[in-house]
């Protein structure tokens, strides 16, 4: 179960300034156009201490506390998502992470108003993806699915 699902699922996370804004169902109509398939969705708030676990390899960084600040600030909504290649085509639909880099018609192009508040979290490769869906999600929310 787990090999079938190594590389074919990301975790996506609209930060609080999306969310905040109301670009939740904007963003996930984009997400859900690039034939992304919803696994498990939630609205949940981070403790400043869940937010500092999560980007703990920030944490030397100038940026750490106030990304910490900012990703503990109002709710966000965790999503796994599933699609074959799901990390490498979920960065591309999101865009860079500098939202004056990205790319025409990306989410971040779309919805982000700076670096910082960039709108959406995707993983970075497949092995953050597993780490990152385990640190929102349970395994039983995670493989839910298979068992329909």
């Amino acid at each position: 179960m787990i090999d079938d699902m190594f590389g074919n699922i990301t975790l996506s996370v609209i930060k609080p300034d999306a969310v905040e804004n109301g670009y939740v169902i904007p963003i996930l109509s984009h997400i859900v156009k690039a034939k992304f398939h919803i696994i498990a969705l939630k609205m949940t708030e981070l403790s400043k201490k869940s937010a500092k676990k999560f980007y703990a390899e920030h944490k030397k960084k100038l940026f750490f506390e106030s990304l910490v600040k900012f990703m503990s600030s109002g709710p966000i909504i965790s999503i796994i998502l599933e699609k074959k290649n799901a990390v490498e085509d979920f960065r591309n639909l999101i865009g860079n992470t500098n939202p004056v880099y990205a790319k025409k018609g990306t989410i971040r192009n779309l919805y982000a108003t700076s670096l910082e508040k960039n709108a959406i979290h995707g993983s970075d490769n497949n092995q953050n993806a597993f780490k990152e869906c385990l640190f929102y999600f349970s395994s039983r929310e995670i493989f839910l699915k298979e068992n329909l």
